[in-house]
C-alpha cells in the first residue's frame, strides 16, 4: 500500500509505502556547523561501536553521495536508483527487543547541512524490507532520516510462527527505529534533534497513528495518509470481497471492464450532486451519492461486459453492504465508497488470489500458513482474529490527550476514490477523537470539541484521489516526493514550530484532456469540502470551502473498534 504519483504499478500501489515528506528549512535556525569531512568520516565509522539497548548488530559506512542503488529483494519490483544524494553516513541496525524479533533499521545522516531535525518514514503492505522511497528526499532536505522493515523480513506472509514479529509490525519496530535513531543522531552530531517528524501512508498511516496513540512523545508532528490503522477489520473487508466474488465461481467474478462500467454509472448518476462540478469524472463527497446498483442491466444469457449476471449483482450487493457479522448483524467495517469500484488495489484485484494473498497475512498469523479464505466465518473466526491480533496491530484508540498535551500536531488525509483503505474508517476515527474530547475535556480548553481537535489534528478528504495518490481527481496535495518546500511536511513544520495551523491546501490533478490541462482545486480541512460555485472546473477559483454534514458513514459495532 503506497503513495506516489499517477502511473505506479498496482504492485507499487499496494506494497510500497508513501513516504510522504519533503520540507523547507528556509525559515529554520541555521544548522550546526558540521565538522570537517575527514572528521565526519571517522565519526561515522566509529558509530558501529555504539552500545545501544536491544541492538544485535550495527554497521556504519561513509557514503560519498551521488547515486545509491538499493539491494534487490526477491519477489519485489526492481528498486529504483536514488540520485543526487549529498555525502552521508549510512547506519544499518538489527534490533531484537524480543526473543523472536529481528528488526532491520536504516538511518541516513547528512554529513553537512543537517537541519537539526529527524524524519521517520513509513512502509507499505506487510513491509519486509527497507523502503527507500523517502530516505533520499529526506536526506537532500537536511533531515536525519530513518526507515525500518517492521521486522517482517523476508515477507509478512512467512511469519505465522513468529508472534514477536506481529508485535514488531504492529507498533514496536517503529518505536525502536525512532528511539535508536535519535541516539545515533545524538552520537554523530553531538546534539539531539530539535524537532522530530514522521510521515507515511497506508501501512505508514497505521504507523503514524500507532505512534501518536502509544508513544505520544516520539514525534512533534505526524502525517498519516490513508491509514490502515483498523488493521484486522480492514483485512476482513478484503476477505469479504474475495468471498463475495467467488461465491458462484466465474459467474460472480467482477472483471475490470465491468467494474469500470459500474464506476461510470455511479459518476453519471451522482457527479455534481455532491458539491463537486457536474463535469467531474469522480466524486467529491460520495456520502451524498444514493446510486442504486440494481438499475444496472442484467445479462440475459452469457457473461458480458455491458451487463451483470445475477451472481455478479449479488456480489456487488454484498460488497456495497460491507462486512457484517452473519449471526448478530453487527457491522465489522464500512463498505467501499461509491465511485471507487474500479480503483487499483480494490475489488478487481482482491478477487484474484495471486494478488490477494499479499493481503492475507493477518489470517495466516492467526490460523496458520494453510489458511483457507473460503472457510472464514465472520462471526467465530472474526472473534479469534481480533482476540489474537487486534491489541497488537490495530491503532484505534481515540484518546490522543498525551499527544495533544505534548503539543504534537497531526495531519491525516484520505482519498474519496480509495477502495483499498476506504475513507469512511478515517472519518469514523476522526469523529471518535472529537467525541472523546467532548466527553473528556481538559481544563481551560474551549467548549467546542471540534475546534479543540482541529487545534492539533486536521483531516483532509481529497476528491478523486485513489490510494495515497493517483486517481481520476486530485492526485497531488504535497504528499509526494518533490523539491518544493510547499508541501504537507512543510505545513506540518510550520504548524509545530511556528504555530501556523494549516488551512486550505492547494491540490492538483494529473494533466488531462486534449490540451493537457492540470486540474487545480483547493482541499479543505474536514468537515469542509471544496464546493463548486461556477466557472471552469479545472480552476481553483471555481470552488470554495464549505462545511458538509459530519460523520454520515457506516459505523462499525463498538467491539470492532478495538
Amino acid at each position: 500500500m503506497s503513495a506516489g504519483p499517477s502511473g505506479k504499478s498496482k504492485t507499487s500501489v499496494l506494497l510500497c509505502s508513501a513516504a510522504l515528506f519533503v520540507s523547507a528549512i528556509a525559515y529554520s535556525e541555521a544548522p550546526a556547523a558540521p565538522p570537517p569531512l575527514n572528521d565526519t568520516v571517522e565519526v561515522c565509522q566509529n558509530l558501529q561501536s555504539l552500545k545501544l539497548p536491544d541492538v544485535f548488530s550495527i554497521s556504519s559506512q561513509h557514503m560519498a553521495g551521488g547515486e545509491f542503488t538499493p539491494s534487490v529483494v526477491a519477489s519485489r519490483p526492481a528498486p529504483k536508483k536514488i540520485a543526487d544524494l549529498p555525502p552521508f553516513c549510512r547506519i544499518r541496525i538489527v534490533a531484537r527487543p524480543a526473543p523472536g524479533s529481528s528488526i532491520q533499521i536504516e538511518i541516513w545522516l547528512p554529513e553537512a547541512h543537517w537541519n537539526r531535525r529527524f524524519l521517520g518514514t513509513g512502509n507499505g503492505g506487510g513491509a519486509g524490507s527497507i523502503d527507500y522511497d523517502g530516505m533520499g528526499p529526506g536526506l537532500r532536505r537536511g533531515f536525519a532520516t530513518a526507515n525500518t522493515d517492521l521486522g517482517t523480513a523476508p515477507s509478512a506472509n512467512l511469519i505465522s510462527s513468529f508472534p514477536d514479529k506481529w508485535s514488531d509490525f504492529g507498533y514496536r519496530a517503529t518505536h525502536e527505529m525512532t528511539v535508536l535513531s535519535k541516539s545515533v543522531v545524538t552520537a554523530f552530531y553531538g546534539a539531539a534533534p530539535e524537532h522530530s517528524y514522521f510521515s507515511g501512508c497506508s501501512t505508514g498511516g497505521q504507523q503514524s497513528l500507532s505512534e501518536a496513540q502509544r508513544y505520544p512523545g516520539d514525534y512533534n508532528g505526524i502525517i498519516a495518509g490513508a491509514p490502515a490503522n483498523n488493521r484486522t477489520h480492514l483485512h476482513s473487508e478484503f476477505l469479504w470481497h474475495y468471498q463475495a466474488t467467488h461465491k458462484a465461481g466465474s459467474r460472480s467474478l467482477l472483471p475490470p471492464a465491468l467494474l469500470a462500467q459500474v464506476t461510470a454509472a455511479v459518476i453519471s448518476s451522482c457527479a455534481g450532486k455532491d458539491g463537486g462540478a457536474p463535469s467531474d469524472n469522480f466524486l467529491t463527497d460520495p456520502r451524498a451519492c444514493n446510486f442504486d446498483f440494481r438499475l444496472l442491466p442484467l445479462c440475459t444469457s452469457a457473461i458480458q461486459t455491458a451487463c451483470l449476471t445475477q451472481e455478479q449483482r449479488s456480489a456487488i450487493d454484498t460488497i456495497y453492504k460491507g462486512p457484517l457479522n452473519p449471526v448478530t448483524g453487527e457491522r465489522i467495517y464500512a463498505p467501499i465508497p461509491f465511485g471507487s469500484e474500479s480503483a487499483p488495489g480494490g475489488i478487481g484485484d482482491q478477487e484474484n488470489w495471486a494478488w490477494a494473498v499479499a493481503l492475507m497475512y493477518p489470517f495466516q498469523w492467526t490460523f496458520g500458513a494453510d489458511f483457507d479464505p473460503a472457510s472464514f466465518d465472520f462471526d467465530k473466526d472474526e472473534a479469534k482474529l481480533d482476540d489474537r491480533l487486534a491489541p497488537l496491530v490495530n491503532a484505534n484508540n481515540p484518546d490522543l490527550r498525551e499527544f495533544q498535551k505534548n503539543d504534537g500536531k497531526l495531519i491525516m488525509f484520505t482519498g474519496t476514490a480509495d477502495s483499498l483503505v476506504p475513507y469512511p474508517d478515517a472519518i469514523n476515527y476522526y469523529e471518535r477523537v472529537v467525541a472523546f474530547i467532548q466527553h473528556h475535556p481538559q481544563t481551560g480548553r474551549p467548549a467546542d470539541p471540534l475546534a479543540i481537535t482541529q487545534g492539533f489534528f486536521r483531516y483532509y478528504l481529497v476528491p478523486g484521489m485513489e490510494h495515497c495518490g493517483s486517481g481520476p481527481g486530485i492526485t497531488h496535495i504535497g504528499q509526494g516526493i518533490s523539491n518544493s518546500p510547499d508541501d504537507l511536511l512543510d505545513a506540518l513544520e510550520k504548524w509545530s514550530e511556528q504555530a501556523i495551523a494549516p488551512g486550505e491546501i492547494q491540490g492538483a490533478g494529473d494533466p488531462h484532456g486534449a490540451n493537457g490541462k492540470t486540474m487545480r482545486r483547493k482541499i479543505c480541512p474536514y468537515p469542509e469540502f471544496p464546493t463548486y460555485v461556477g466557472g471552469d472546473a479545472d480552476e481553483e477559483a471555481s470552488f470554495k470551502c464549505e462545511s458538509r454534514p459530519r460523520g454520515n458513514v457506516a459505523v462499525p459495532a463498538s467491539r470492532y473498534l478495538h
